[in-house]
């Protein structure tokens, strides 16, 4: 076994509360941005910006915002889908509505907007919890994915019911629309990522983190010692709903460019992408990205060179006797099948 603390001795209170206490950690960390700011951009191709690092940057986010609610408060929440939902709706009515407006404030405001409608649905949980709650987050997927739908103000009354994202510059280079830049895109999510990952960390390392693990580890030992359950699963909703909503504002305007709510934002697509980066990485929040790319990395090698795609996983569907499974653009099979399935058997 690999003992990181080996050899480490702190001498003050600061020392041992720092953002990085073990000096390792702190090497991986400047090592990873190096790599990620340095490297990557000159190495990196078309294919690999589009099919691997921009998914898992954006993605990223989601995730560190479904691990605050989930992993450190505890709530349980299938209703990541739509407010990533959100996010890509009032980031497109912001560029429309306020044409000069910057890009970076329209994706932060876009994040407020979710956060708050991602409060008023937080709202049951201050009554039920466990699958009750997840349940009724999964009906907020279901409506908001309804609500862009059939009203047209969210998308301008097009015809197709597709909203595009117009082109947008930052700093000079072009970053939304059909002629952007994959290099300036791709900073654009990797500080965005690391910015809102930093500040993630000091949340839950302070004391709004404490109050939302003594809220997940018994929320009524909490309350007695004197955390407001209230205000701590409210804040958990209302972060956690900003942190998605900027993904989502960033799939939608500086990734994909046009979306249709219901075919990108779908629960089996958005959740899997956000459970696949989320699954092994709880307490790490700066080598999440492994999982996601070395998934990626696969799929495109699997369909480049040996010419099928996941048989592995079509093997392994059919051996838990699920008949009904199919492929999406996201390699996945039948969300409802497995996941939902695991779900109740391992509650």
């Amino acid at each position: 076994m690999f003992y990181r603390e080996a050899g480490e001795f702190k001498t003050s209170y600061r020392a041992d509360q720092q953002t990085f206490p073990i000096r390792l950690d702190k090497i991986g960390f400047i090592l990873s941005l190096f790599a990620a700011f340095v490297i990557i951009p000159i190495t990196m191709s078309e294919y690999w910006a589009q099919a691997v690092f921009l998914p898992f940057l954006i993605f990223g986010i989601a995730a560190i915002g479904l691990n605050i609610l989930t992993g450190y408060c505890g709530q349980v929440s299938l209703g990541s889908g739509g407010f990533m939902a959100v996010g890509a709706y009032s980031c497109y009515k912001l560029m429309t509505s306020f044409p000069d407006m910057n890009m970076l404030v329209c994706i932060l405001l876009s994040g407020g907007v979710t956060a708050f409608v991602g409060l008023i649905f937080g709202l049951p949980s201050l009554r039920i919890k466990g699958f009750y709650l997840a349940v009724a987050t999964l009906a907020a997927q279901f409506f908001l994915v309804w609500m862009f739908n059939k009203v047209g103000w969210f998308y301008n009354y097009s015809a197709s019911g597709q909203i595009t994202a117009p082109e947008r510059t930052l700093f000079g280079y072009v970053i939304t629309g059909a002629k952007a830049e994959t290099v300036p895109v791709y900073f654009v999510c990797l500080g965005l990522l690391v910015f809102l990952a930093l500040i993630a960390r000091n949340l839950t390392r302070g004391a709004m983190g404490r109050k939302w693990m003594a809220i997940r580890d018994m929320d009524i030992a909490a309350e007695i010692i004197g955390v407001n359950p209230l205000r701590a699963k409210l804040t958990a909703f209302a972060i956690s709903s900003f942190y998605v909503g900027v993904s989502g504002a960033l799939l939608f305007a500086l990734y994909l460019g046009a979306v249709e709510v219901g075919e990108a934002f779908s629960i089996q697509k958005v959740i899997y992408n956000i459970i696949y980066d989320n699954h092994w990485w709880i307490r790490f929040y700066f080598w999440f990205t492994s999982g996601r790319s070395f998934y990626d990395w696969n799929a495109g090698y699997f369909e480049k060179f040996i010419g099928f795609k996941f048989g592995l996983a079509r093997r392994y569907c059919s051996s838990l006797r699920v008949y009904d499974c199919w492929f999406d653009d996201y390699n996945i099979f039948d969300f409802r099948a497995t996941w939902f399935g695991y779900a109740l058997e391992y509650n």
